[in-house]
């Protein structure tokens, strides 16, 4: 009987051992990533899809959500070795996932957004009461929050523990603000103790500096990526105004005639020129919310029914967040893919990445292809 005992402990600590072998890891991984962007272009149906990178060898789909929101889809794929990836569907070429992009309206990162009919999405992507987030990919969020984390909670009674977010443009953003929204999850609504990871290609500005703080801090260690071409003008956006009021509270050009203590000639001529440097930033961010935020409102509340007018916070202070992976463009790209004029995604659609990846990170055994 103890000699039983024994060995089915030794087995038992090689079967964690090797449980936790198969586990993801911090840190960029190239060849894990190359995986992760052939299921991301899998998404066949998106506009960007212009090049038919391989499939996946080890990955099998598993779930595809249907389609909710602003046209806004996603799939689970499970491994060989049992890592689950939420792949979130980018931009198509519906009206309304273009308008979902363009409602670039910033919202707190932590509330209540009313969808219409009833509906609430109750949602925390971040700490800081000053971190603020893009509404319309907090729709596409919500749209699909509720069913990854059935999927989620699905997965983890199977055994699952390691979870990979990934997703291209737009849906790098939303696969951002899902990884946040999963943090702030665990141990609530799914387990404490799943492991999270995100990879975002072409990924646009999802929130301001106070969001990517925490967002940055949240997947501290090598847990999130973002990953660029810097041919590609897509992650330049959404506009960004920085005005005096997105500053710090403390900082001392946002109360300089209190805080700064210099001689009264020098004060008065600092806060004269500061005051009239921020007209300029404020009228910029006026017109920004009013056309990125109301106009564009009213065009996404014909589409969702019942769903009420949004408040919007003063700033469009938009900023970047994930480790970034820079892919420079070379020689031999700039061939494959010259700035011809046909089109303004040129560098954007999935065949220049996976070509910048393949330069970058190239494939060094079979199973990477």
């Amino acid at each position: 009987m103890g000699r039983a005992l024994v060995l089915t402990l030794l087995f038992l600590l090689q079967f964690d051992a090797a449980a936790e072998a198969r586990r993801i890891q911090p840190g960029f991984d190239g060849a894990e990533f190359r995986k992760m962007f052939q299921i991301s272009a899998h998404q066949i149906d998106t506009p960007w899809n212009k090049m038919r990178v391989p499939y996946p060898a080890g990955y099998n789909m598993i779930h595809r959500s249907t389609v909710g929101g602003l046209d806004n889809r996603w799939d689970m794929w499970l491994s060989n070795d049992s890592v689950a990836v939420i792949s979130v569907r980018g931009t198509t070429a519906s009206n309304d996932s273009w308008l979902e992009n363009f409602y670039a309206g910033m919202i707190p990162a932590t509330g209540k957004l009313n969808l219409g009919n009833g509906i609430l999405f109750d949602y925390k992507l971040a700490q800081d009461s000053l971190a603020y987030v893009h509404i319309g990919w907090t729709i596409g969020l919500a749209s699909i929050a509720k069913n990854v984390t059935d999927k989620i909670n699905e997965q983890y009674k199977n055994g699952i523990r390691d979870f990979i977010i990934v997703g291209h443009s737009q849906g790098a953003a939303i696969s951002f603000l899902l990884y946040s929204y999963l943090h702030y999850k665990r141990g609530v609504t799914i387990p404490a103790d799943i492991r999270l990871k995100v990879y975002g290609s072409a990924a646009p500005k999802p929130g301001n500096l106070k969001y990517s703080y925490d967002f940055d801090f949240i997947s501290r260690g090598g847990w999130a990526f973002r990953i660029v071409n810097t041919a590609d003008w897509v992650p330049e956006v959404p506009f960004s105004v920085q005005t005096i009021n997105d500053l710090s509270p403390g900082n001392p050009f946002s109360e300089f005639d209190k805080r700064v203590r210099i001689g009264f000639p020098a004060k008065l001529i600092g806060n004269h020129v500061i005051k009239k440097m921020n007209r300029g930033a404020k009228r910029a961010e006026r017109r920004f919310r009013k056309y990125l935020a109301h106009k564009t409102g009213k065009l996404v509340r014909k589409r969702i029914p019942g769903m009420p007018k949004q408040k919007y916070v003063k700033s469009m202070a938009y900023y970047p967040c994930g480790i970034p992976i820079i892919l420079q463009p070379d020689e031999n790209y700039h061939k494959l893919f010259p700035d011809n004029g046909k089109s303004i995604f040129t560098h954007h659609y999935f065949g220049p990445y996976y070509n910048l990846l393949n330069t970058y990170y190239p494939i060094k055994s079979p199973e990477q292809k």
